[in-house]
């Protein structure tokens, strides 16, 4: 019996996972995050999109859309005070181009990777130190 993985026409009809399958891991991700760290970011949306957009690479100094795979993008807690004018939900992004070609270069699973960077990014999100971002992404099953 052949090997799946050496047989060319057994790779015919698989594709490349969609924004709708990253999604699906990044919800799935979300999910298995702690119930007290979830409950401090109900108003975050997360959005995958193929990659940045241009003008956030340019105000980040980023010249590829290839170096980005995530980004937090709002006020996070540590910056929020009641007084402030009510504004657009914080969001995550995750750009699955640049997340997939990681993927292809790295020994971690997609799901693995997807996982770490929501987690970095909601990080971001509550102003969480590299040590504590790690702490919290060992914690998911």
């Amino acid at each position: 019996m052949q090997n799946p993985i050496s047989d060319p026409l057994a790779w015919r009809p698989v594709t490349a996972p969609t924004l709708a399958d990253i999604e699906v891991m990044a919800a799935e991700a979300y999910r298995k995050l702690p119930a007290g760290f979830r409950r401090l970011c109900e108003d975050l949306v997360i959005r995958v999109e193929d990659y940045a957009a241009d003008d956030v690479l340019d105000s980040m100094g980023i010249e590829s859309e290839l170096e980005l795979m995530g980004l937090f993008q709002g006020v996070g807690l540590p910056q929020r005070s009641v007084s402030d004018p009510a504004q657009m939900p914080n969001m995550v992004f995750l750009y699955r181009t640049p997340i997939l070609l990681y993927w292809a270069e790295h020994e971690e699973t997609l799901g693995r990777i997807v996982t770490h960077v929501l987690v970095h990014e909601i990080g971001h999100h509550f102003g969480l130190s590299d040590d504590d971002i790690e702490t919290i992404e060992d914690s998911i099953p």
